[in-house]
């Protein structure tokens, strides 16, 4: 008997976010058998593919340990290794770091793709190009996040290779490319370019190996060479000048013993040129700083800034800001030139733009739905993505169905996509012209499964039998321009509530008041099967009066089927005593008035005895003196 293992190797390049440099990562993945030893009939194989291919196998009773790494082309050549419990170690290897201009293939690693296999490659976790094999379906979305791949991705259809045209600093950053069976990570950056995420640390390194006795070595920062850092040998002095440039490199600078610098904390401000002078060589390293996504929520009409995150534009910079993928503004430093470009996208910025010729930050005023999507800044030295939007705001009751309209309803054949979350996750998408609407109901625990619609035609997106765990940001994307937000909030079902009206009530009759927190409802009292009263208005409640006899009564409120029936024996208990026929809140307060009572009877007698004592006093005073 057989024990079956689908394998998901997973090849991760461990470049990291602290020191990015021209190395080649070696790391390995363990397959384990789930033995703890192997007995003398054990035959152990494993198998990998579609078609089950072969790779390995552990024959015990004649002590045979083979791999076969010349199948399936070799891709297994000198990466497996078995031990002694059956489990397989399989070695992985990443890379990466090319020049400006040039082009990048990044390698899925694959000679061929399976059957049923889809890859998907993202930059920074936003898809850019996918293959689905066993539909047949081949596509790049050049338009994400925000253009700066168009024209320029390439995807190869046997292997699911991605080729990268034309690269620059703006395409710097972390890509992955996944499926089933796999996953890898890449780091790309430009050569003498290090790439950082913001808040994280980076090494520049010296490269040198040691330190020579008479070695002067500095690290100077910006378009003045500032010095930041600084080691002399001769006198063993090791310094960090933290509060030049507005001391925006405070409790941040560190050197070590080789004379590579690094840099804690790391904000859009750290970005820029980096000269490294030593005795014998001068070496510029250029750090861009890759921002975290900003989502900002804005009210409609109100004015919005964006900022740059600098606090002044190097001399040779050049700042862009784009909404979905075209330029709406930029500035050209070293020709002094400040432009926006108002008429871009059929105007719809015209007179709402206006730019900080010191920072680069970008204010839009009077905001409103049209402008939400995606907007980003970049220059070669940092990128910041930001995700505009105004919140429309719906409710809707548990239960109920609602149903949201796409920002442009009616265009056929437009890329969409809805998202739930703040953490983005895609529930609906169309991907194209002629494609079809799928709804993913199985993520976030399947709490959506067999309650989304999306209309192929308009982008409409419908959940049927909402429940509280549903409210919450529906995001619907359009081409990567157009952007609608839905805040969707849940409330319950109202429920007829009964209580026992005291002043009505005696020993013989029992009076019940039926209430409900709705509003356009009808509420009624029935006797069994048969209708008693029922009321129509704003404010919901009705009053019945009965004797004390075990009947069935039920009040029922009609438009949303909700029933509340009665429990005679309790809420109609015959008493003696009248505080017995009240609900709880008469008893309440009854017992409060009570204690008041009591409190002022106590306040009356202890002034009293107060005023006795005084004039006691005063008595033997008076025969004192006399």
């Amino acid at each position: 008997m057989f024990q079956r293992f689908w394998i998901c190797l997973c090849l991760c390049s461990l470049i990291g976010g602290s020191q990015l440099e021209d190395v080649v990562e070696d790391d390995s993945e363990t397959l384990r058998s789930g033995l703890t030893e192997l007995k003398d009939e054990d035959l152990i194989r494993w198998r990998f593919g579609d078609e089950e291919t072969l790779i390995a196998e552990i024959d015990v009773k004649t002590n045979r340990f083979s791999v076969f790494e010349d199948v399936l082309d070799g891709r297994f050549r000198d990466r497996l290794k078995l031990d002694q419990t059956g489990s397989l170690t399989i070695r992985r290897r990443k890379r990466v770091e090319e020049k400006r201009r040039d082009s990048v293939a990044l390698s899925s690693g694959r000679t061929k793709i399976m059957k049923d296999e889809k890859i998907r490659w993202r930059y920074r976790g936003e898809t850019i190009a996918e293959i689905d094999k066993e539909r047949n379906v081949f596509t790049v979305h050049e338009d994400v996040p925000d253009g700066r791949f168009r024209n320029r991705l390439k995807l190869d259809n046997k292997t699911g290779t991605l080729t990268i045209t034309d690269f620059r600093s703006e395409h710097s950053g972390w890509f992955s490319v996944s499926s089933d069976y796999f996953i890898i990570d890449f780091s790309l950056s430009v050569s003498n370019e290090r790439s950082v995420m913001e808040g994280e640390f980076v090494s520049l390194r010296s490269r040198l190996t040691k330190l020579k006795d008479k070695d002067l070595i500095r690290w100077r920062f910006g378009d003045e060479e500032t010095l930041i850092a600084e080691i002399d040998v001769k006198t063993n002095r090791f310094s960090v000048f933290e509060d030049v440039l507005d001391g925006r490199f405070r409790d941040r600078l560190k050197l070590d013993q080789t004379g590579s610098l690094t840099i804690s904390d790391i904000t859009i401000n750290h970005g820029g040129r980096y000269l490294l002078q030593t005795s014998d060589r001068n070496n510029t390293v250029t750090l861009r700083v890759c921002g975290e996504r900003r989502s900002v929520e804005v009210k409609r009409r109100d004015p919005v800034t964006l900022s740059s995150g600098r606090t002044e534009i190097m001399k040779d910079e050049k700042i862009r800001w784009r909404y979905g993928g075209k330029t709406i503004a930029e500035i050209d430093k070293e020709r002094n030139l400040f432009t926006v470009h108002e008429d871009a996208l059929n105007g719809r910025f015209r007179n709402r733009l206006k730019l900080d010729n010191k920072t680069g930050t970008l204010t839009i005023t009077d905001f409103g739905s049209e402008h939400s999507g995606w907007f980003s800044v970049s220059s070669d030295y940092f990128i910041i993505d930001f995700l505009l939007f105004v919140a429309d705001k719906r409710s809707v009751m548990e239960g109920e169905s609602i149903s949201l309209r796409s920002g442009t309803p009616g265009t056929d054949g437009g890329w969409i996509q809805w998202e739930f979350g703040y953490k983005g996750t895609v529930i609906a998408e169309i991907k194209g012209y002629r494609s079809s609407a799928d709804v993913f109901e199985d993520v976030l625990d399947d709490r959506f499964r067999e309650r989304l619609k999306l209309d192929n035609k308009t982008g409409t997106l419908t959940i049927s039998n909402i429940r509280a765990e549903h409210a919450g940001d529906y995001r619907c994307f359009q081409g990567f321009e157009s952007l609608t937000v839905f805040r969707v909030s849940v409330y319950a079902r109202p429920v007829p509530v009964v209580t026992r009206d005291c002043s009505s009530s005696s020993e013989q009759i029992c009076s019940l008041l039926c209430s409900v927190n709705a509003s356009a409802a009808t509420l009624s009292w029935f006797r069994g099967n048969t209708l008693i009263s029922s009321i129509n208005e704003s404010e919901l409640s009705i009053a019945l009066s009965l004797p004390l006899e075990n009947i069935s009564y039920s009040c029922e409120l009609h438009s949303m089927v909700q029933t509340q029936h009665l429990n005679i024996s309790q809420l109609c208990e015959p008493c003696s005593d009248q505080g017995h026929c009240c609900g709880p809140t008469e008893v309440v307060i009854r017992l409060v008035l009570s204690a008041l009572v009591g409190v002022a009877l106590v306040l009356v007698v202890m002034y009293e005895v107060r005023c006795g004592r005084v004039e006691r006093g005063r008595t033997h005073v008076r025969h004192s003196q006399t």
